[in-house]
């Protein structure tokens, strides 16, 4: 069936791959392991672009590396959000009663931008079927749309040990996996790769 892929990039980034080996994924290489039998005709995948940190000064750096990296997959397009950051006062956890100024930063408009584009792409019956990469309850409504209005069959490849009861109640019955470590190792970029601009390396750290 003809498919449209929507990745949810922090929750695939944050539940799967942050703190391992495996962050030089190649999307395009997982969703054809996990979904052998879909004509796979585009990937959105919804981000924001990070900031250095004093901590991490370099990160901004390797995220534009992995960005080229993705570009390199001719049918995926990478929709940015954005990250917002404010002064806020919150308590402690060890003691309520007493609260600490603190910069919280939040990542602002994928989901949004997910959702609009998952039920509008199925209204206009672009796809087939579609396949959402998450395990965020806020992208229910959106899906249950696509399975309960507009008719549609609709997965979840969720990047947990378990799918979060609110997706599993609203996707198509039987149309969820979890993306295993197993999966993530063999869907990896090769170290080097090429594009219009010339040639470029996976990050040494990372």
């Amino acid at each position: 069936m003809k498919t449209f892929i929507y990745v949810d990039g922090f929750n695939l980034y944050y539940r799967a791959v942050k703190g391992t080996p495996y962050k030089w994924l190649d999307v395009d290489s997982l969703c054809q392991k996990l979904l052998p039998k879909a004509q796979i005709l585009r990937i959105n995948y919804y981000t924001a672009r990070v900031t250095a940190r004093p901590h991490d000064p370099d990160q901004p750096t390797r995220q534009n590396i992995y960005f080229r990296a993705l570009k390199t997959i001719s049918h995926l397009e990478i929709i940015e959000g954005a990250f917002l950051s404010k002064p806020t006062t919150l308590p402690l956890e060890a003691d309520p009663t007493k609260f600490a100024r603190v910069i919280k930063t939040e990542e602002k408009g994928s989901d949004v931008n997910l959702a609009a584009h998952l039920v509008n792409d199925g209204h206009l019956k672009r796809y087939e079927q579609a396949v959402v990469i998450t395990n965020d309850s806020d992208l229910a409504e959106p899906i249950r749309i696509v399975r309960d209005e507009l008719k549609l069959p609709i997965g979840i490849l969720f990047p947990s040990k378990y799918l979060n009861p609110q997706l599993k109640n609203v996707s198509t019955p039987n149309f969820t996996k979890p993306i295993r470590e197993g999966v993530l190792k063999t869907s990896q970029f090769p170290k080097v790769l090429k594009d219009n601009v010339g040639t470029f390396h996976k990050p040494p750290t990372w």
